[in-house]
């Protein structure tokens, strides 16, 4: 298997499709065909609330909230959900445009990015989804079933290549003939970030509360705790405010975009960044169960070969 080191530097129908977003809206912001299979899904629509906590550099609680967040679910089998979290419009300040700590030349300059509105997989793609999907038709290539180095039914999925998370997503649209793909990296920064501008959607830091990483490292003044070397299952932290789960560790994530160094030149829409990139590296993002927490921010980049494998590596699909 080839492999290269990580680069890392130093039911609610007929309401609003997406928060504060009517259907009415949906015109201004997609296509027309896009506007149609959005629309289809509106009435399949569903609503949950949930508690969001926020932490300071102590690793203290200083401030808990009620969120609410919209999705649909695609049955991909016999009990094997698939959760889509409806993701609103928005901009939002890409990068580290503030001093962090451990901060990387990569995720500067700091830029203003708009963002259209998606749905995001609430999880990363679980073991059952991937072995559901991997029976479909094949797209472009052949899919390894059971691929995974930990075992679980809902564990995320990992050792799985770039070139195998977008045969994924198209197997996916041709079996439910919506458009899912990778996420960009803004898409992906927007949604793990579910309007904060703090380091980690929880605030200052991070601990063993909220993910799964290196935790006998600390990132603040947080306590370390007892290091679990293994993923753990998708549902099992709290979601962040926009409502996904698994945003910060447990495993890197693919995006769709080719890696360039910095963001110098870099595009100020959500779309993936392709042009002059290195199309045999493709971004992650999120950091993983073995990880120093500074590489679980928010706006913590890397990227790993488009044809290899690694246990920190899985993915999560949007469709828009």
């Amino acid at each position: 298997m080839k492999r290269r080191q990580l680069i890392q530097y130093a039911s609610l129908s007929s309401i609003a499709l997406f928060s504060g977003i009517g259907t009415k809206s949906l015109a201004t912001t997609f296509n027309h065909q896009q506007e149609n299979q959005l629309r289809k899904l509106a009435s399949d629509l569903k609503s949950v609330s949930f508690d969001v906590a926020t932490i300071d550099l102590n690793g203290r609680e200083i401030n808990n909230r009620s969120r609410q967040a919209q999705f649909f679910t695609t049955e991909l089998g016999e009990s094997i959900p698939l959760t889509m979290v409806a993701i609103a419009a928005g901009e939002f300040e890409m990068g580290a445009a503030h001093p962090e700590i451990d901060r990387s030349t990569s995720e500067t300059p700091g830029h203003r990015v708009a963002v259209q509105p998606f749905f995001m997989s609430k999880y990363p793609i679980a073991q059952a989804q991937w072995q559901a999907v991997s029976q479909l038709p094949p797209v472009n290539r052949a899919l390894i079933p059971d691929p995974a180095h930990f075992v679980g039914a809902d564990r995320p999925v990992e050792s799985v290549s770039w070139l195998e998370a977008v045969e994924f997503c198209d197997r996916l649209s041709q079996h439910t003939q919506r458009n899912y793909r990778l996420p960009s990296e803004a898409e992906w920064e927007y949604a793990a970030r579910a309007g904060t501008s703090t380091p980690f959607s929880t605030g200052a830091t991070l601990t063993s509360e909220f993910a799964n990483y290196g935790t006998q490292f600390t990132y603040g003044a947080e306590s370390p705790s007892e290091y679990l070397p293994t993923t753990t299952n998708v549902d099992r932290f709290a979601p962040n405010a926009f409502g996904l789960n698994d945003m910060h560790g447990n495993v890197w994530e693919w995006c769709a975009d080719c890696w360039h160094e910095t963001y110098q030149g870099a595009p100020r829409d959500s779309q993936a960044w392709i042009k002059n990139g290195d199309s045999e590296l493709r971004s992650l993002r999120g950091g993983s169960w073995a990880d120093h927490p500074s590489q679980l921010r928010s706006a913590s980049r890397s990227a790993y070969e488009a044809d290899s494998l690694n246990r920190m590596i899985g993915f999560r699909v949007v469709c828009a």
